[in-house]
């Protein structure tokens, strides 16, 4: 026979897979050592160092686009005087530290603002070539580290300027929440800047003190590690086929001290998509290290966890001996006697009868050769006799015992996987994880509160460039503003009587100065999504409006972040505005405690509203949920706009559910073996069985015209040759009777 034929490598392949499941289930059920830290804590902490790596990116790009497009403007418009370019510049941004225009020719300083700028870093290879007015990092006198952002401005007479503008390389400005700390690490594992830590002139003890110095001491420690894996290509430190964040990023553990262990997650600055270009922030090999002290969880092993692997083990093994029990003693051992049965007849061996098995197809299998053992031997059956046939033990057939066993195993499998380590409404969900979510979401709506400013700030520079007295020029302007500003549908100049003067993009929404003066406003209820417009005023030009429809899928882009559930912006009635996952635009929030979530956030604390994180525990089901109102200043923190956040807490990398999941996959696993074993004794054996079964009774009813072909070379298929042999015997038999028809009939027996 063979390797693969026949009924005995299934069967084998079963006990094998029963063995290698029950070792598996007495591994994962069994005791298990309990991570110092949770996973989930883990994971959490590396979500929080992407994240606050995007604001660090986003934050570097937009002040180097803004410089760009407002030389690029100027140059458009003419010389302009160099106070007037730092004037406007400051009104219309508030990021930079420093800003100064000097003479390319002489070297002169024309005019400066704000912090002063060093110069000597100047020289021709910033000026000229490849990396021609590339940002760079300098250190000033003081220490601190600043990003120094140039652009080239045409001055009078042909004579040109250089605009440079200094931004710190600080921390972004975000709720880091209580005993986080953050770095901004350059190559090397320098650390460029901090925060969160304490100063120890504000400690009361000397043992706060020395806890500082530890977690400082870590934090170097750490940033100097993150700094070396994030040297490794982002591609290669990826899993393989994983996408997620598009840098380097990942998880580091430090030492504990006083019961608390030093977590970090660390992220490599990276361009939100590569394929769309390169990123500046990107370029310049910077980090952001996020650290949390979390308290250390007891790795003590449970014996009782040990007994109770073994157990499910066990009990499997014995269900799955039952059940090799049963296909060996109605489908294996009757099939192999019929294959010894028919290969006996086919050689000519009459003498003894045919065992015939008991029930099933083998049974009929059985009789029928019983029948052909006496045709040959000379005892004719009459044509269309089926009296011989006890049909009684014949019902169900093989597929009976097939059913059994697939019986006998889901004993097993079905109380694993829906009874055995299952979760409810108790579930201790680590206090980190709902601090996490809730700071998270705060930086996600400090995020967004920002991106409006910063498309309100837009508008204020694109409307010093605006000539009333010549539409066709302001439309260019507005076409050319709309290509660079992606997160615009359309621009136009809505004049004091309501009027559209100028427009680029989508087909305009209504701008009334009268009725709502903010200049960010939504509007689009009944509509298919919100429409979000921010405006501002034309300079010189009283009444009249510089409008920019925000598109909604901008804002949903903004609240789309990993290990974060689902983000939506929900206005002062906890009506949606944006969603991170499809939504209804001004539809309600799904949970009836998420609106009291977003009402208690916008409750005034001291000095404003704050975010507010919440375990929500209904029936089974735990949830962790957060909101955070747009708090932190410019047009956007008036709106009463609020992000809230929620996710089922079942997805967390934590004991209970990773327990759950193994017994789950425990379960999912025998059921593959199932469906694997069984499903090749069905195809392979059962269903030949039942058409070899049929053939022999046609055969014994007298059926010699039918040619009998094996399918398999297997058992099946050594007795469907048998019964090919039996016919032509049949046939040459009858042939030779017909030629003698007076003759004597013949004796049975044979030798």
């Amino acid at each position: 026979m063979p390797l693969l034929g026949g009924i005995r490598p299934p069967i084998a392949l079963l006990c094998v897979l029963i063995l290698a499941l029950a070792g598996l289930t007495a591994k994962v059920l069994g005791p298990g050592t309990e991570p110092v830290v949770p996973k989930a804590v883990l994971s959490s902490q590396q979500y929080f160092a992407q994240d606050g790596a995007i604001a660090l990116r986003a934050s570097i790009d937009e002040r180097v686009t803004d410089l760009e497009r407002t030389a690029t403007a100027l140059n458009a418009g003419g010389p302009a005087d160099p106070e007037r370019v730092l004037s406007d510049l400051s009104k219309a941004y508030q990021k930079w530290t420093g800003t100064t225009v000097l003479d390319l020719e002489s070297g002169k300083v024309l005019a400066a603002r704000g912090e002063r700028i060093p110069l000597a870093w100047l020289d021709k290879d910033v000026l000229t070539g490849d990396k021609a007015l590339t940002p760079r990092m300098v250190r000033l006198e003081t220490g601190d580290v600043r990003l120094m952002t140039m652009a080239v401005l045409d001055g009078k007479e042909g004579a040109q300027q250089l605009l440079i503008a200094s931004n710190s390389l600080s921390v972004p400005s975000i709720n880091l929440g209580p005993f986080r700390s953050m770095a901004v690490v350059a190559r090397g594992g320098e650390v460029l800047a901090t925060a969160g830590f304490e100063q120890s002139e504000a400690l009361n003890s000397d043992a706060e003190r020395v806890e500082l110095t530890f977690l400082q001491k870590q934090m170097t420690r750490l940033s100097d590690r993150a700094a070396e894996e994030t040297e490794q290509n982002p591609v290669s430190a990826r899993e393989p086929g994983s996408r997620g964040y598009p840098g380097v990023s990942g998880t580091l553990l430090g030492e504990d001290y006083n019961g608390r262990v030093a977590t970090a997650g660390y992220a490599s600055l990276a361009a939100s998509d590569p394929e769309d270009g390169e990123s500046v922030a990107a370029g310049l090999g910077l980090t952001v290290v996020a650290m949390l002290p979390v308290v250390q969880q007891q790795t003590v092993t449970e014996d009782s966890r040990q007994l109770f692997g073994l157990l499910a083990a066990g009990a499997l093994v014995l269900l799955g001996l039952l059940a090799v029990a049963v296909l060996w003693m109605t489908v294996q051992r009757p099939l192999l006697g019929l294959f010894l049965e028919s290969r006996r007849l086919a050689r000519g061996d009459l003498i003894r009868p045919v065992t015939v098995p008991r029930w099933g197809e083998a049974a009929r299998i059985g009789s029928a050769l019983e029948r052909t053992r006496g045709q040959l031997g000379g005892v004719s059956a009459p044509d269309g006799a089926t009296d011989a046939r006890p049909a009684g033990r014949f019902r169900g057939g093989a597929r009976g015992p097939l059913a059994l066993t697939a019986v006998l195993l889901l004993l097993w499998c079905v109380p694993v996987g829906l009874l055995l380590n299952r979760t409810d409404g108790t579930v201790s969900i680590p206090a980190v994880m709902v601090n996490d979510q809730r700071d998270r979401t705060d930086l996600v709506a400090d995020r967004a509160r920002r991106a409006l400013n910063e498309a309100q700030a837009d508008l204020v520079s694109t409307s010093r460039l605006i000539d009333t007295d010549d539409p066709a020029a302001t439309e260019t302007l507005l076409t050319n503003a709309l290509r660079e500003h992606t997160r615009y549908q359309a621009l136009y100049v809505v004049g004091e009587d309501g009027d559209i003067v100028a427009r680029a993009g989508d087909d305009p929404h209504t701008w009334s100065a009268e009725k709502d003066r903010s200049l960010v406003r939504v509007s689009g209820k009944g509509e298919k999504k919100p429409v979000v417009q921010t405006g501002a005023p034309v300079p010189e030009h009283e009444g009249m409006t510089l409008v920019g429809e925000v598109r909604v899928e901008f804002l949903n882009s903004l609240l789309k972040r990993p290990g974060l559930g689902e983000v939506r912006i929900v206005n002062a009635d906890a009506r949606t505005l944006a969603a991170s996952d499809g939504f209804l635009a001004f539809e309600g929030l799904p949970n009836d405690a998420l609106p009291d979530l977003v009402r208690a956030a916008n409750v005034q604390v001291g000095s404003g509203p704050v975010e507010n994180g919440l375990l929500i525990r209904d029936g089974g089901a735990v949830t962790v949920a957060a909101a955070a109102p747009f708090t932190g200043g410019g047009v956007a923190s008036d709106l009463g706009w609020t992000v809230v956040s929620w996710q089922n807490a079942g997805q967390f990398e934590i004991t209970a559910y990773e327990r759950e999941d193994r017994s789950v996959l425990a379960s999912l696993l025998g059921l593959a073996l199932i469906v694997v074993c069984l499903g090749w004794i069905h195809l392979v054996v059962v269903r030949p069985l039942r058409a070899l079964a049929a053939g022999a009774e046609k055969l014994a009813d007298g059926d010699l015209k039918t040619v009998h072909y094996p399918r398999y070379q297997d058992e099946v298929g050594a007795v469907v040759r048998s019964l090919e042999l039996i016919r032509q015997q049949l046939q040459a038999r009858r042939q030779t009777q017909a030629r003698r028809p007076a003759e004597p009939r013949p004796g049975a027996g044979g030798r």
